[in-house]
């Protein structure tokens, strides 16, 4: 959501709207609900019945689970465990990571973004620089003292094996291709691409097939994720409207970057169809993700900070209707990821990192 490149820096995000929302000032206080086991859920998280914290340093993130919710991948750039920028790593759902490193599943070279299961369980999808350099590209944070992300183009799509074999590539054109995930029908791959010279959603076919664009304005389109049934997307975009907006979001495309702070989610069918804006919140609204239901979305924002943080995770109605806040922290909570039987919630968070910048994984027992 899904493609940010360093968790650590979120605090850099100092999007100041003309008139910003009151900040959230209420006190960030662990409470049990586990019989005095479990100090991870802070006060009003009526939805999180249980919580295990999962990865214990450097950034940690978009973890997503297989089709049969017996193991996870997710993506980590840990110093600890040697590395200089994002690999990824496979877990089963019971482990933790507190004295011990993960399988790698990736190449170890270049960098990698969003690896997603394919239905069979025993392959994914992830977005990968390596065949254009071994090396960790540079990560630019600020342009013209504004906070950016980059969209390399030298991101395609591969498919790998459980051991981390790469199996297939699925896209080869120029430009910037990443961000993929697959429908629970496990028919379809939806990704974003710069091929049409714009950040747009694309879907293919699992073998690469039958491309086909999705959305056409202006704007980043980017970190898809498909409904339980299949039938609808949901994704962040930005859409600059004033002559100025509009030159500043192409003169930064054109240098692979682009700015994160103003995204809005929007919601379409899964050819592109019936699309229309969900929120209308301002600032930084990302990382979407259906409910079990089909009929809620839950995702990150910071529409009530001043200064960029906190995020906190909300649900909101997939008419845009009965938003409500389900995290209450003073810091990160973000990607978002239910289980695909709907009893777990996996998210990455700053909490419980000892104040530091550390973003780790957690997964939580779910309560509507």
């Amino acid at each position: 959501m899904r493609f940010i490149l360093c968790f650590s820096f979120v605090i850099l995000f100092t999007n100041c709207k003309t008139e910003p929302k009151k900040a959230i000032v209420e006190k960030e206080k662990p409470t049990s609900l586990m019989a005095g086991s479990d100090t991870l859920i802070y006060d009003g998280e009526k939805h999180f019945k249980s919580i295990r914290q999962i990865t214990f340093g450097g950034d940690n993130a978009e973890a997503y689970w297989s089709f049969d919710d017996r193991q996870m991948i997710f993506q980590s750039n840990n110093a600890a465990w040697g590395l200089e920028c994002d690999q990824m790593f496979l877990m089963d759902v019971d482990e933790n990571f507190k004295d011990r490193k993960p399988p790698m599943v990736s190449t170890g070279m270049g960098r990698t973004t969003c690896a997603y299961f394919l239905p069979d369980n025993k392959h994914f999808v992830y977005g990968s620089t390596h065949l254009a350099d071994a090396a960790c590209p540079e990560v630019p944070l600020r342009k013209n003292g504004k906070y950016v992300w980059p969209v390399y183009d030298s991101f395609d799509i591969f498919v790998a094996d459980l051991e981390g074999n790469i199996t297939a590539q699925l896209t080869d054109e120029p430009g910037y291709d990443a961000e993929a995930t697959v429908s629970p029908k496990g028919d379809k791959i939806v990704f974003t691409s710069t091929r049409s010279g714009d950040l747009e959603l694309y879907t293919m076919n699992l073998d690469g097939s039958d491309v086909k664009q999705i959305t056409d304005e202006l704007g980043y389109d980017g970190g898809a994720f498909f409904s339980p049934d299949g039938t609808q997307l949901i994704f962040r975009a930005s859409r600059p409207k004033t002559p100025e907006a509009i030159k500043e979001y192409k003169d930064l495309l054109a240098q692979g970057l682009v700015q994160p702070t103003e995204m809005e989610l929007f919601i379409c069918d899964a050819d592109g169809s019936n699309l229309k804006q969900l929120t209308f919140l301002g600032n930084a609204n990302w990382s979407p993700f259906f409910h079990p239901s089909g009929e809620k979305i839950l995702f990150s924002s910071n529409f009530e900070a001043e200064k960029g943080f906190p995020f906190n995770l909300y649900l909101i109605d997939v008419d845009g209707k009965n938003l409500e806040r389900v995290t209450h922290g003073q810091t990160f909570d973000a990607f978002p990821v239910f289980s695909n039987d709907g009893k777990y919630l996996a998210f990455s968070s700053n909490r419980n990192n000892g104040g530091g910048r550390d973003t780790n994984l957690f997964i939580a027992e779910w309560q509507d």
